[in-house]
């Protein structure tokens, strides 16, 4: 069996709690507060995004395979240009969301800081783990961004959204490069090396929902949001 049919069933009940949580079916029906979107967005482009086409980069230069080190040198450039596309995209239909036209530069959540933490770690330790770690960001973004585009609400506030989010029919065979790789590893790799693709992507799709459930988390009655630790450092400041 190819190593990304056993990751597969790995994912399946982490990808269902992920399509089903408040943030992404509250983009689909229209009903999460933009607030919550502005912090994905934030935290995203801010400091997920960047650090994830380092992970990339340095992936890319552990690879002992040409395709696999062209593979991801051509993903950080991917990741970057989605990167600045999404911020361009999200300010320009910030009147009709309810973004606001600027993100700023808020502080990082601790959910993305573990995350970003995480995606060095593992690239730096091995490319097999590195593999693992990167695997979930290109295969549940495929599988998220097409169920918000088959299922988000006509004539909802989000849709305009949502189509520009959507990396396009293009990216399928990026996820497959990405698969392939995995089964590259799985079957001429170690047994070491499998596993521990294996144990890092693991640990990774768990981080898809927390990314999520990092974005809803401190939404109050009025749909703003403000991070626990923000309001404790405003007590303290006064």
């Amino acid at each position: 069996m190819p190593l990304h049919d056993e990751l597969r069933e790995i994912r399946d009940p982490v990808l269902r709690k992920v399509q089903d949580h408040p943030f992404w079916s509250g983009i689909r029906d229209g009903s999460l507060p933009p607030a919550a979107l502005a912090h994905f967005l934030a935290q995203d482009t801010g400091y997920l995004l960047p650090t994830y086409a380092r992970a990339l980069a340095r992936c890319a230069a552990a690879a002992d395979d040409d395709a696999h080190t062209l593979l991801l040198g051509q993903s950080v450039a991917g990741t970057l240009d989605a990167r600045d596309r999404l911020r361009a995209n999200s300010s320009a239909l910030a009147a009709t969301t309810g973004l606001p036209e600027t993100l700023g530069e808020p502080p990082i959540d601790p959910v993305t800081r573990a995350h970003t933490a995480f995606l060095t770690a593992a690239t730096a330790d091995s490319f097999a783990g590195g593999v693992g770690a990167l695997l979930p960001m290109v295969w549940f973004n495929a599988e998220v961004s097409d169920r918000l585009l088959r299922d988000t609400v006509p004539g909802s506030r989000y849709r305009p959204w949502v189509e520009a989010y959507h990396p396009g029919e293009s990216y399928r065979y990026a996820v497959q490069a990405f698969l392939d790789m995995a089964d590259d590893v799985g079957k001429n790799g170690t047994a070491r090396q499998r596993a521990e693709l294996i144990e890092r992507f693991s640990i990774s799709i768990r981080y898809e929902w927390a990314f999520a459930e990092s974005c809803t988390a401190s939404l109050s009655d009025d749909g703003d949001r403000r991070l626990p630790f923000e309001e404790s450092t405003r007590e303290g400041t006064r």
